[in-house]
């Protein structure tokens, strides 16, 4: 980072798709995150590829001088095709490792649009604070209205008794990368 940039003051964990989807907004979105957490001086933490929306994500952060660690799983690194010009890339043996990895190096999570192993990843780390195993916060990239048959999901699941109303309300939703990064470190512990 150049000295014009803000000292890294914490780590999202972006999880979102190693495709672009049918939507080239995903993709803008993707570049707009990345390059917003540098400038505000957030690291990122993500799946290390330099593919889809994780590479468009990793390449705008480091365009802009932030760092950016990547965690991928070897039997994916060809698969996925591995980021080689991140700040760091760690190569782990399994999935599982890969999101503890992920989850353990940072401080926030976002969701940006993605298939099932972005939802897996989001409902991990949901499901590890719903228990009680972290007090991270989680926010949801909703662009293009992307993330609202999940929120109506998330609402029945509410309504119908199977998630708590403070687990579903704490989870930031926006469309508007800054508004959202804000919302999110707004809710790490210790903030202000």
């Amino acid at each position: 980072m150049d000295a014009a940039q803000p000292k890294t003051h914490c780590w999202l964990c972006v999880y979102c798709g190693s495709r672009d989807g049918g939507d080239p907004r995903y993709r803008e979105a993707a570049g707009a995150l990345g390059a917003e957490l540098a400038r505000t001086g957030i690291g990122l933490v993500y799946g290390g590829a330099r593919v889809g929306l994780m590479g468009a994500l990793a390449d705008a952060a480091l365009a802009a001088g932030g760092p950016v660690l990547g965690v991928i799983p070897r039997g994916l690194a060809a698969r996925e095709v591995a980021h080689d010009g991140l700040t760091e890339l760690r190569v782990v043996e399994t999935m599982h490792q890969r999101k503890l990895a992920m989850i353990e190096a940072a401080d926030g999570f976002i969701a940006m649009p993605g298939g099932f192993g972005t939802l897996e990843e989001l409902f991990e780390v949901l499901t590890w604070h719903q228990i009680g195993w972290h007090d991270k916060p989680a926010g949801l990239f909703d662009v293009a209205g992307f993330y609202q048959p999940l929120i109506a999901c998330m609402a029945h699941m509410r309504d119908r008794g199977f998630v708590g109303a403070e687990h579903v309300a704490r989870i930031a939703v926006s469309d508007d990368a800054r508004a959202l990064i804000e919302q999110v470190v707004a809710g790490l512990p210790g903030a202000a």
